[in-house]
């Protein structure tokens, strides 16, 4: 049966201002725009730090151009709770050695669960370190994620780190519209790959396939 995982999520909102509590929230970030729509939408909730963790980024230069992206963002927006931006370690060497073996595996597939894995455990991994009330991630925004892999990935990671994980869909309610629209506002930069050298590989295939200009970017987070 497929769950709802944004209903889920409303219930723990209801719940959350019933108690007139804020409680604490380690959210792992994938990009500035990804963020933008998950951090306007739970800043009256919640305490954020928002964790920037992401080393399956290359290259180096594309990894520093989001980190300095996503801190732009939260310094400009006016929320109710300003979150902390957080930079986690960047060894992609990590990354690649958690891909040995899957490097032809397509886009989406096994290559991608383990790279969502690896991420999420970190922030999980923080987030008991520091009495954190709930971990998350930003990633179940994109249309190009697998939301419910994400949710049950999160699922298991609370039961080995014993800190809450936050059901999440955030493309739901046109939150992927709406992190768009913000992107313009802030005139954030928008990717047009994943971010590991895979992603990268494959949308120049298609760029290839269908003539598309080297200008042509979509959000691919």
């Amino acid at each position: 049966m497929n769950r709802n995982y944004q209903k889920e999520l409303d219930r723990i909102l209801e719940e959350i201002q019933k108690e007139e509590k804020v409680p604490r929230l380690f959210l792992h970030s994938c990009c500035a725009p990804c963020s933008s729509y998950v951090l306007e939408y739970l800043s009256p909730y919640f305490e954020i730090t928002d964790f920037f963790y992401n080393p399956n980024i290359s290259p180096r230069e594309e990894y520093e151009k989001r980190t300095k992206e996503l801190q732009k963002l939260i310094e400009e927006m006016p929320l109710v709770h300003k979150p902390v931006f957080l930079e986690g370690e960047y060894r992609p060497e990590d990354f690649f050695e958690m891909a040995k073996g899957l490097e032809d595996v397509p886009e989406g597939g096994e290559r991608c669960f383990q790279c969502y894995r690896m991420r999420l455990e970190e922030a999980a991994r923080l987030a008991a370190e520091g009495s954190y009330d709930y971990f998350a991630t930003t990633l179940t925004i994109s249309p190009l994620k697998n939301a419910a892999k994400l949710n049950e990935i999160g699922e298991e990671l609370e039961k080995i780190y014993h800190v809450k994980h936050l059901p999440s869909d955030f493309k739901k309610r046109n939150g992927y519209k709406r992190s768009t629209e913000l992107s313009a506002e802030y005139q954030l930069y928008r990717q047009d790959y994943c971010g590991c050298v895979f992603s990268k590989q494959e949308r120049e295939r298609q760029k290839c396939l269908r003539g598309l200009p080297e200008s042509d970017k979509i959000l691919q987070r």
